[in-house]
């Protein structure tokens, strides 16, 4: 079987183009129910990901609610794709949300937050394999970003299926997830 990154790449996005909006929803409501089992809880600032609806991402509204409901403060990225890095604002009631080029909601401005300070980043992914590594889009933003965070930084992907055997080639730059969470399970690298 083909492991090269671009071919799991176009695999996960045709699986993904398959899934209607209805098994979206059901799948991404599974997935912040397992969220909550996760040992996460004490820790106070939270990275979360805003989903590009048009590449059928993980709805992540309702790890927002829970977030919101458990009083912990929700960072938010907006994508420089010139320099490739992101900027993290704090979520409050009066960020305003717009969707860029790219159809990536993110916030237009606000209250900057220091990668340094993040204890818990949710990872998007397009595939993950067996020993958390992960393939995103290949831009490489989530990487530099999580370079920028603590080594204890907690790292969890967030995925509607199940590993891969392997990603393919690992580069010295890829950061591995240290949880990833499926609607039926979680796995913890």
């Amino acid at each position: 079987m083909n492991t090269s990154k671009s071919y799991i790449r176009n695999r996960y996005r045709q699986l993904r183009k398959q899934l209607s909006a209805e098994e979206i929803e059901n799948f991404s409501m599974a997935i912040a129910n397992n969220v909550l089992l996760l040992d996460i809880w004490t820790h106070r600032y939270f990275h979360l990901f805003l989903p590009i609806v048009r590449h059928n991402e993980v709805n992540t509204e309702y790890i927002l609610h829970i977030l919101a409901g458990k009083d912990k403060e929700t960072i938010i990225s907006k994508s420089d794709f010139t320099t490739r890095e992101m900027d993290h604002f704090l979520l409050t009631d009066a960020t305003k949300i717009s969707v860029n080029d790219y159809g990536i909601p993110e916030p237009v401005d606000g209250i900057l937050i220091s990668p340094e300070k993040i204890d818990v980043v949710f990872v998007p992914l397009l595939a993950y394999d067996k020993a958390g590594n992960r393939i995103g889009y290949g831009k490489g933003f989530y990487d530099r970003f999580l370079a920028k965070c603590r080594p204890e930084t907690v790292k969890i992907g967030i995925s509607f299926f199940e590993p891969e055997d392997s990603c393919g080639e690992i580069l010295d730059s890829d950061i591995r997830l240290d949880y990833c969470v499926t609607p039926s399970k979680i796995y913890k690298f």
